[in-house]
């Protein structure tokens, strides 16, 4: 593809020759004949070392030897061009041979529902949907248009999703929150979990990652979140419009998320609480009460991320003043109790 019509398709101002691209690559990696890309000033001198044909820049370099693309947004734009030359192969429309399909569910036009599927009595799933082997959707539930679903994904009884949701594989929508009542003698007993999971458009979640169904009401995740691998979130939790939630973080039951939060990886939610819009929670942070608006936290239990990285290098230091401490103590011991000064006198 030429590197004008990258250009004309990304919307990008061109400086330099034009040349033929074969595909996309990072920095240090990039061939000859690829395209790369610069988002992140710091690494600006390391840009005249590529060897790649073409970068996506923010502004023009002067003594680039490589051709430019001048974009407002290098990242997203090159994430766009990854798109002109990768594709991930889509199964032929029709239905397997293996697959099981309820009598009473309705599939939209060009769906391709794959080897053992399994799809429940009243369920409904929109146009375009895919559905990879051995997927699973019980009875009741309704979903969108353009479904994609990988693998041994599993969408629960009476479960909503909308349009131009992704499930990776071995996603569970819908699963049984975790609920059980005590009784006298110490044994538990299970609390049905009545409500459901809904998920709303344009939603993508990751592989082995899990959306409880609320035990009354529902468990909701908003358009536009992207779920990480290995998720677990809780039973009436609701994850706000284009959250984040990163690899191994947990939500306990009824944790509120609202718009552009971000949790980096395994971070800890104790529920019952809400994290307010645009916060940021660093990796491994644990959080037990309400974040405020535009927050940004680390630590376990979470505080002040900048107040957080003044402990952390104060922590590492506490051996060395602890021992100092004592020293001092020491003299000041000595100080209060001299040795016996009566002889001098004497």
């Amino acid at each position: 593809m030429k590197l004008s019509a990258i250009a004309a398709a990304l919307g990008c101002e061109q400086a330099g020759e034009d040349c033929e691209i074969t595909g996309v690559a990072g920095m240090e990696y990039a061939g000859p004949s690829e395209l790369t890309f610069l988002a992140n000033p710091k690494y600006a001198h390391k840009v005249k070392q590529t060897r790649a044909a073409a970068v996506l820049v923010s502004r023009a370099i002067d003594g680039l030897e490589a051709a430019q693309l001048i974009s407002e947004n290098p990242y997203f734009d090159f994430a766009r061009a990854l798109g002109m030359f990768y594709q991930a192969p889509r199964p032929a429309p029709g239905i397997h041979a293996t697959a099981a399909i309820a009598q009473s569910a309705r599939m939209g036009e060009n769906a391709s529902i794959g080897p053992f599927v399994a799809v429940g009595e009243n369920v409904s799933i929109g146009n375009n949907a895919v559905l990879h082997p051995h997927v699973v959707i019980y009875a009741g539930a309704r979903i969108g248009d353009d479904f994609l679903a990988h693998s041994h994904a599993v969408v629960r009884e009476f479960c909503r999703i909308g349009d131009r949701v992704t499930l990776q594989n071995g996603v569970i929508i819908g699963g049984d929150g975790f609920g059980f009542a005590k009784r006298k003698d110490g044994t538990h007993f299970k609390i049905v979990q009545s409500g459901v999971t809904v998920i709303e458009d344009d939603v993508e979640i990751q592989t082995l990652s899990s959306v409880d169904r609320a035990a009354m009401g529902e468990t909701r995740v908003r358009r536009g979140a992207k779920i990480d691998s290995l998720v677990q979130i809780g039973h009436g939790s609701v994850v706000g419009e284009d959250n984040i939630v990163c690899a191994q973080t947990g939500l306990a039951g009824s944790s509120i998320l609202e718009k552009n939060v971000l949790l980096a990886g395994q971070v800890g939610v104790s529920g019952h609480l809400t994290i307010h819009e645009n916060a940021v929670i660093y990796a491994q942070s644990g959080i037990g009460g309400d974040v405020a608006p535009g927050a940004v936290m680390s630590g376990s239990p979470a505080f002040d991320a900048k107040e957080w990285l003044r402990s952390a290098t104060a922590f590492q230091k506490l051996p060395e003043l602890l021992r100092r401490m004592r020293q001092l103590e020491k003299r000041l011991e000595n100080s209060k109790n001299p040795a016996d000064k009566t002889d001098e006198h004497e």
